[in-house]
Parts: C-alpha cells; sequence; structure tokens
C-alpha cells in the first residue's frame, strides 16, 4: 500500500513547484494567451461585422440588380413594340405604295385600251367609208335607168358587204 500514498514531502514539493508554475504563468502566460484571445475575439467579431456588412452590400446590390433588371425588360418591351409599330408601319407603307402603283398600272391600261378602241373605231370607220365609197363607185358606174334595178342592186351589195 505504500505504492499508492504518496510521501509528505514530495506531496509538498510538488505543491511548492505546481504553484512556482502557477505564479510564473499566471505572470507570463495568461497575459499573453488572454490578450491573445481578445485579438482573436475581436478579430472574428470584424469578421462577422465585415460579414454582415457585405451581406447587406449584396443584398443592395442584389436589389439594385433587380431593379436593373426590371428596366431593361421595360426597355426590351418599349423597343419590341417599337419594332412591331415600325414593322407595322412598313407593311402599310408597301401595301399603300403597291395600291397606288397599282392604281396608277391599271389606269394606264384603261388609257391603253381607250387608245386602242379609238384606233379601232377609227380603223372600222375608215373602212366604213371605205365600203361606202366602193359601193357608191359600183353604183355610179353602172347606169341604170330603172328605180327597181338600183334598189336590188343596193340590196345585194348590202349582203355581200354583211358576209364580209
Amino acid at each position: 500500500m505504500k505504492l499508492l500514498t504518496p510521501d509528505p514531502g514530495l506531496l509538498f514539493w510538488t505543491l511548492v513547484a505546481f504553484l512556482i508554475v502557477f505564479i510564473i504563468l499566471g505572470k507570463m502566460a495568461w497575459p499573453a494567451i488572454i490578450k491573445g484571445l481578445k485579438e482573436r475575439e475581436e478579430g472574428i467579431a470584424d469578421a462577422i461585422a465585415t460579414a454582415e456588412k457585405v451581406k447587406a452590400e449584396m443584398a443592395t446590390l442584389k436589389n439594385e440588380n433587380e431593379a436593373m433588371m426590371a428596366q431593361a425588360r421595360e426597355e426590351r418591351a418599349v423597343m419590341i413594340k417599337e419594332a412591331k409599330e415600325q414593322t407595322l408601319k412598313m407593311i402599310s407603307d408597301a401595301k399603300d405604295k403597291a395600291k397606288s402603283e397599282y392604281d396608277r398600272i391599271v389606269a394606264d391600261a384603261q388609257v391603253a385600251i381607250n387608245q386602242q378602241k379609238n384606233a379601232a373605231l377609227t380603223e372600222v370607220k375608215n373602212q366604213v367609208g371605205s365600203l361606202v365609197i366602193e359601193v357608191s363607185e359600183k353604183i355610179l358606174r353602172r347606169e341604170l335607168s330603172d328605180k327597181k334595178e338600183q334598189e336590188k342592186y343596193i340590196n345585194q351589195l348590202a349582203e355581200v358587204v354583211k358576209l364580209n
């Protein structure tokens, strides 16, 4: 049992050594350790404050970004609307131009038709005049004393002209 119970002298010197080490640590090590812990605590607090500040800045930037995105969407919508309006205007202008060109072509065609019609009528009148002159010439060449024979001859000439 002697092994389990320490000697009072050993106990005394162990206690003295412990107190000396405790006093030396209390004078030299504890202030440095406490100072290091306080600096670390302040560093952590500063890091947390900085993180909170960055988080607040990120939230502000996010809000600004969302506002910019909303503004960009509005501008895009306005640009699309303007592009559609411009497209519709261009289509309308093209239709108007095509209609005016169509009207001009139709008017030119009507003028050409009228000119050709007048030319054809003039030609028909000239032919009728030639036929009348030709018939008159034939009637005059033939000297007929009887009026019935003149009428008969004119009817024959008229039938020949109708057949042509």
